[in-house]
C-alpha cells in the first residue's frame, strides 16, 4: 500500500511536517483532540465540582491504589471508577468516585480507564 505524501502541520504558525497520514505534527496532534473534547468547564469540571471534589478528597485523603500495596500516600485528585463519558448522572454519583495519587490517577487513564 502506498504511503500518502506528508505535508506542513496545518497548526497556524507550525511549520513542522506532519505525521503519515495526519494533518498535524506530533506537537499538536493532542491540542486539536484537547480542543476538540471541550474545556475542563465543559467537560463538568467547574466550581462546584472543584468544591466538591475538595470535600471529598479531606474525607478520603489518602490513594485508595496506594493502600492496597502496603503504603499511605495521600490522595490529590478524585477519580471516576467507571469513566463517565459525559453522563451527568455517572459524574455526581459519589459511590464512583475514588481518591487516587497523581501517578495511579496518570496510569489509569492512559490505560483509558
Amino acid at each position: 500500500m502506498p504511503w500518502s505524501m506528508r505535508r506542513p502541520c496545518r497548526h497556524p504558525g507550525c511549520a513542522k511536517i506532519s505525521v503519515r497520514g495526519k494533518v498535524y505534527c506530533a506537537e499538536h496532534a493532542d491540542r486539536e483532540s484537547d480542543r476538540m473534547r471541550g474545556t475542563a468547564a465543559q467537560r463538568g469540571y467547574d466550581g462546584i465540582w472543584r468544591e466538591e471534589r475538595a470535600n471529598f478528597l479531606t474525607l478520603n485523603p489518602l490513594c485508595k491504589e496506594c493502600l492496597k500495596e502496603g503504603r499511605a500516600e495521600p490522595a490529590t485528585r478524585v477519580d471516576h471508577i467507571i469513566p463517565h463519558r459525559g453522563d451527568k448522572r455517572l459524574f455526581w454519583d459519589r459511590s464512583n468516585w475514588q481518591g487516587l495519587c497523581e501517578t495511579h490517577h496518570n496510569r489509569k487513564t492512559a490505560r483509558g480507564e
